[in-house]
This record gives C-alpha cells, structure tokens and sequence, in this order.
C-alpha cells in the first residue's frame, strides 16, 4: 500500500470518527420541558408580598414595606429569595391580544407517528411566534396547542406554512374558540386559598 493510499484511509476514518462524535444526542421530553421545580414553604410574609406584587408587579419594595408593615430591607430580601427559588419567575406586563389585533383563540389536538418525535414536535411547535403554549397530554392525542392570530385567513397561513411544514404529526383537530370567559387573577387566587389554609377564618372575616 502505499503512503498516499494509507494517508487517505487515515484521513477517512478520522472523518467518519469526527462525524460520528458530532450526531447530537437525541431530544427528549425533558429537554423541551419547563424544568421540575420543588415547592418551597411560604410563610405569611412571603404569601402577602406575592399577593401584593400580583395586583401590581411595579410597586416599590418601600411602598410594599409600608402597606404590609415591615421593613425594606426584610422585603427585598424576601424577594431575592422568592426569586432565587423560582416562585417569582420575572416582572412582566400582561397584555390583552385581542386589543393588538390577535382576538382569535385556537386550540390544536396532535398526534405524532413516533413517540420519539415528541420531543422535536414540541421544540419546533414552540418556536412559531403565534403558538402560546405547547402541552404534552395523556389520552388519545399527543399535544395540546394554544396559538393566537388574527382571523380565520391569518390562522390558515399559520396552519399551513408553518405547523404543517413540521414533519412527524400523523393526524390533527382544530378547535377554534367562540367565547372567552374575561381573564381572571388565576395567581391571586390561588395565593389567597394558601393564605386561607395557613390560617383559617381569616379571609372570611379579612
């Protein structure tokens, strides 16, 4: 054999051992999920600011302070660790889609070929700027998509130009929404039954 011939079967093999190393693994569920977060105790303190900040996210710690008694400092530092554990995700502003000219509600019910495609299903799903929300379901389907548009026309275009452009669904139903109820304080809500169940009676006579 000679040089040149063994220099290229070298240089080969080196290229299919370089490619080889660079397939990335294949994605999972996990990695597309929102990541699993432990629950962390809340006291009195922390559900009052939480409940606080969910009427209005711009107050200022000083004000916070006031309205419920304590110091400033004792705020921010509950707030740092409401943050640092995740129960505090980020400030944000909600905005009513139907105001900015996107009325339309659509839910989508999926199904994929393989189950081992979910996980690339979802990671592109998410990626539309349309979609709001992308679930993974028991029962007969796969995924559950909420996505907003326009109307009807714009709808279709998202349908067909970029959720039917994602390979791997094997079947689909659409359900487009007719009525809403108004949006609730779904976070208050909930916050007061916590409250509710650290101490009794309490938001009845509150």
């Amino acid at each position: 054999m000679s040089t040149s011939d063994s220099q290229r079967r070298s240089s080969r093999r080196v290229k299919e051992a370089t490619d080889v190393a660079e397939v990335p693994d294949p994605l999972t569920i996990r990695d597309v999920a929102a990541k699993d977060i432990t629950a962390l105790p809340l006291d009195d303190t922390d559900l009052a600011i939480l409940r606080e900040l969910v009427d209005d996210a711009r107050v200022s710690q000083r004000a916070l302070a006031a309205k419920l008694g304590i110091s400033a400092p004792t705020v921010g530092e509950r707030m740092t660790r409401l943050e640092r554990n995740g129960v505090i995700t980020r400030y944000t502003v909600e905005i009513d889609m139907a105001a900015i000219g996107y009325p339309q509600t659509v839910h989508l019910a999926l199904e994929s070929v393989e189950r081992e495609k979910v996980p690339v299903i979802m990671q592109r799903l998410a990626e539309i700027d349309e979609i709001e929300s992308v679930s993974l379901i028991t029962g007969q389907w796969d995924l559950i998509v909420k996505l907003r548009t326009r109307d009807y026309t714009h709808f279709r275009s998202v349908l067909m130009d970029k959720v039917w452009a994602i390979p791997g669904m094997t079947s689909m139903t659409t359900m487009m929404s007719i009525a809403e109820t108004p949006p609730k304080n779904f976070a208050q809500g909930i916050l007061a039954a916590l409250a509710e169940q650290r101490n009794p009676g309490d938001e009845a006579t509150g």
